[in-house]
């Protein structure tokens, strides 16, 4: 029996993934939208085998989204089945120094977005601010200016209808307008529909630790035009961080030291919340295992299924492979690079209840220990299943001249993990997103479907709540008002620590678990430290040299009340706690 949908579940269907008819009345059901996924994604088994081989993998792709065992990304539930037919969450696209390249890719952008589609844009390339235009005599306007228009541009798409358009702009850090791009969002009106990311090298964070200079470079002539302190500049960063949430920042190095297909060119950029980094017109499809259902029932309470998590594994693998098949992209140079490297994104959701279920609190060394211990199984069961595909139906394209091609059987996708937000599937699925910490026990989600506001109370605190010696109604009654247990008299301490929130967790446990599943994801690992009203700007610092010696690809903070609008309040009640708590920022909480 498919498992029972939550009210802000349903909610979310119905808002953007239920089909409609010509007179926007809704004409399919949650069930009838799992089963036209299902059926979709398993029409491409036709090609490599008979019409029973697609019959099983639709009931079987069936029975793993309506458990909501597994979840793809929003493109695919949207548009699998449909006319549309673009499946794929995540695009990088180029920005080469001429006017007619420019708006070409603003063209691509726009008709990804219109199909549901992020895109993601390295804007290194364009000359700087000032610079001479030999073609018109005139002045260059540099990145920044270029980023207002695609930045306009997606303010008036809604994707797919539904949603509203995300990007990525990256700069590299010698770019001499990087000063512009770091506090582009500072007058906290501009690129709202923008997250910035500063691309840095390991020379450049040695250089900052070490209080050295660092070369600004002409990205035309590749001569240095000025020398400025890495020190200096990384406070800029970390200021701009402070104030509003942005920039990130992402290791360049560590990302093109894993680039699966380093002779098809460097990665430049990632998708919008950072998870899959990507050549120039290529694209990543994504999904997500639902970790608080890999679990069984034992005598002491719960434990990992790890039978059902390597099936489970296994045949989300085969499903996003599937899905690469029978999407249809937006250009033929995307549709080129991606039959090339064939990257999917298999990652997990829920990670924070499996914790509660398993009684470990987030953060502590025995959740780092089992985030590796998870991740590492998924991620090799990832492998065995690309390896199977490639037997079948053929490695992708660009094997022979992978990193990996020398070092065992050929593999049928160039990556194969990544872990995404999964804000809404997360929802969906009624569980936390990602790999996350809970926000709150209980919050307020706001800004995710119009003016609509969806209240959230943890069900598993309330189910226990009489076993862990507590009123539920007084419980309840807290946490309306507060949203953690904070002040609550007479919570034992095992269950604090069991329930521990975002505000509770120091920068140093929620950088140590994105490292652990780092260590076993070759894409990346989209994750926010989230901080406190009163942390200071040499802490964002502090988190960014500690990210960068811990080898993660990218790092996003958000300290609370930097945006004027957020995604999460403490509490149900329509007044916030009084009092310091986090909030993630948008589009983080809300992606895919």
């Amino acid at each position: 029996m498919p498992a029972e949908l939550t009210d802000n579940a349903i909610r979310v269907l119905e808002a953007r993934y239920l089909l409609r008819d010509d007179q926007g009345t809704l004409s399919e059901t949650p069930d009838q939208l799992f089963r036209r996924v299902a059926r979709a994604i398993a029409a491409a088994e036709q090609k490599y085998a008979d019409a029973s081989s697609v019959e099983h993998y639709t009931e079987q792709f069936y029975q793993l989204l309506s458990n909501l065992e597994f979840l793809p990304n929003s493109p695919t539930l949207m548009n699998a089945g449909t006319g549309l037919g673009q499946l794929s969450a995540c695009f990088v696209l180029p920005v080469e120094d001429s006017m007619a390249d420019i708006f070409d890719s603003l063209k691509l952008m726009a008709l990804i977005q219109q199909a549901g589609g992020g895109t993601g844009f390295s804007f290194s390339r364009l000359r700087p601010k000032g610079d001479l235009v030999t073609t018109t005599g005139g002045q260059a306007s540099g990145p920044v200016s270029f980023m207002h228009i695609f930045d306009c541009a997606t303010e008036h798409i809604r994707q797919g209808g539904k949603r509203r358009g995300a990007n990525m702009g990256v700069l590299r850090i010698d770019h001499p307008d990087i000063r512009d791009f770091i506090n582009a969002k500072r007058d906290g009106v501009s690129f709202q529909n923008f997250n910035l990311s500063v691309s840095v090298s390991d020379v450049w964070m040695q250089a900052a630790q070490q209080d050295q200079t660092c070369p600004l470079i002409h990205p035309l002539t590749g001569q240095a035009v000025a020398q400025v302190s890495a020190r200096e500049l990384l406070h800029s960063i970390a200021e701009a961080a402070w104030q509003t949430g942005d920039p990130g920042m992402i290791f360049n190095d560590a990302i093109n030291r894993a680039n699966p297909t380093p002779r098809s060119g460097p990665i430049e950029a990632t998708n919008p919340c950072g998870e899959v980094p990507l050549l120039p017109y290529e694209a990543c499809n994504l999904g997500s295992i639902n970790v608080s259902r890999m679990v069984r029932q034992t005598s002491d309470g719960y434990a990992i299924d790890w039978q059902k998590l390597a099936r489970t594994t296994q045949l989300a693998l085969r499903f996003l492979d599937n899905v690469i098949e029978v999407s249809r992209w937006p250009d033929p140079r995307i549709a080129r690079t991606v039959e090339s490297n064939r990257k999917v994104g298999l990652g997990i959701m829920g990670f924070a209840e499996l914790l509660i279920l398993l009684e470990i609190p987030y953060g502590s060394a025995e959740s780092i220990r089992l985030a590796e211990e998870l991740m590492a199984s998924i991620a090799q069961e990832a492998r065995t299943a690309s390896e199977q595909l490639a037997e079948q139906r053929g490695p992708f394209s660009n094997w022979s001249d992978s990193i990996e091609a020398n070092s065992g059987p050929p593999l049928r996708n160039a990556t194969r993990t990544s872990i995404a937000p999964t804000g809404t599937i997360g929802i969906i699925a009624g569980t936390s997103a990602g790999i996350e910490p809970l926000f709150a026990l209980a919050y307020r989600r706001e800004h995710v479907l119009g003016e609509q506001t969806l209240v959230e109370i943890n069900p598993l605190l309330l189910r226990n709540a009489q076993r862990y010696g507590l009123e539920p109604e007084i419980l309840q009654t807290h946490l309306a008002q507060q949203g953690t247990l904070e002040s609550l008299p007479q919570v034992p301490e095992t269950v604090r620590a069991i329930f521990r929130t975002a505000l509770e967790i120091p920068p140093e446990e929620h950088l140590q678990i994105q490292a652990a599943f780092q260590r076993h994801v070759e894409n990346a690992v989209s994750k926010t430290v989230n901080l406190p009203e009163s942390a200071t700007v040499e802490t964002i610092s502090r988190i960014y040299h500690r990210a960068w010696e811990l080898g993660l690809k990218g790092v996003t903070v958000y300290r609370y009340g930097s945006k004027a609008q957020q995604v999460l309040y403490l509490g149900t009640t329509e007044t916030p706690a009084q009092h310091e708590h986090f909030a993630r920022c948008d589009p983080h909480d809300c992606r895919l």
